[in-house]
C-alpha cells in the first residue's frame, strides 16, 4: 500500500533534475502553477517530522518499508490514486498541501556523488520554468527575491528530512517499527478490506520502553510525534469511504 522509489532513482514526481544557474538559464521565469496535476498517480507522499502535527489532522501518516523506511502521508488506499485531487486537478480545499508537493520542481541536489555541496535544481519538464515568461529567476549574474525564497524553502526543507531521518533512526534502534494491517468492514459489502505493505508502530513495544528511553522520547519531543502517526490512524477508515464513493458509478 505504500511504497518508495528506489534510491537510485529520481524523487517521486521528478523525470529529470537540472541544475538553475544564471549561464544556462539568464532569462527563465517561474509561471504561477495552475494545478497539481502531476500527484494523481500516487497516493503516498513523503513527510517530514516538521508537518506530523498538521498532517495528522488530515491524513494517515505511515511508514514505508525497505531499508530506510520514510514517513508517508496516504492520500488513498490503491496504488496510483490520489483521492485529494480535483477533477481539475486542484487539490481538494482545506486539505493539506505537504511539502513534498510544494517544493516541485525544485529541489537541492549533488551534482556528484563526490560533492559535498547541494545546488539547486529543477525538473525541466514541469513546464512551469520557462524561458522569458513568468517571474524572472536571475538578474544578470544575481539571483532574484524569487529564487532566494525557493531555495530558503528549500533549505529549510532538506533540515526537516535531516530531523526526519533522525527520528526514523531512533525509532529503529528502539525496534519500535512493525509491519501493518488495517482491516476495514463496511456495511453492504461481504468481505472486509484488508491493507497492507507499510509499517506503522508497535504500541505494545512502546508502552514497554525502559523509562530511561521513554523519558528521552519526551524530552526530545520524538514522543509526540510517534503519538501523531498514532493518531492519524484513525482517518484510515474515512479514506476508505472516500475511495469507497469515489469508486461508485456517477449518477446520470
Amino acid at each position: 500500500m505504500a511504497s518508495q522509489p528506489p534510491a537510485n532513482q529520481l524523487p517521486l514526481f521528478y523525470n529529470s533534475l537540472v541544475p538553475l544557474s544564471s549561464q544556462l538559464h539568464p532569462n527563465h521565469g517561474l509561471k504561477a502553477r495552475g494545478d497539481l496535476g502531476f500527484t494523481r498517480g500516487t497516493h503516498a507522499i513523503p513527510v517530514t517530522v516538521d508537518e506530523f502535527p498538521l498532517v495528522q489532522r488530515h491524513f494517515p501518516i505511515v511508514f514505508g518499508i525497505g531499508d530506510n523506511p520514510a514517513p508517508l502521508a496516504l492520500v488513498g488506499l490503491q496504488e496510483g490514486q490520489n483521492l485529494y485531487l480535483t477533477s481539475d486537478d486542484q487539490w481538494e480545499p482545506g486539505h493539506y498541501v505537504p511539502a513534498f508537493v510544494r517544493r516541485y520542481p525544485f529541489m537541492l541536489a549533488r551534482l556528484s556523488p563526490q560533492s559535498q555541496e547541494l545546488s539547486l535544481c529543477f525538473d525541466d519538464t514541469s513546464g512551469i520554468i520557462v524561458d522569458n515568461e513568468g517571474e524572472r529567476l536571475f538578474d544578470g549574474t544575481e539571483a532574484t527575491e524569487t529564487t532566494k525564497a525557493i531555495l530558503q524553502f528549500c533549505e529549510q526543507f532538506e533540515q526537516a528530512v535531516m530531523r526526519t531521518r533522525a527520528f526514523m533512526e531512533e525509532l529503529t534502534k528502539l525496534d519500535l517499527l512493525m509491519d501493518g494491517e488495517v482491516t476495514i468492514q463496511r456495511d453492504g459489502l461481504e468481505q472486509p478490506a484488508v491493507y497492507r505493505g507499510f509499517r506503522m508502530v508497535d504500541e505494545q513495544k512502546l508502552q514497554n520502553l525502559r523509562g530511561d528511553q521513554a523519558r528521552k522520547m519526551v524530552q526530545s519531543g520524538l514522543l509526540g510525534l510517534v503519538y501523531a502517526h498514532l493518531f492519524s490512524l484513525s482517518l484510515i477508515s474515512p479514506l476508505f469511504e472516500r475511495q469507497f464513493l469515489a469508486s461508485q458509478p456517477k449518477a446520470a
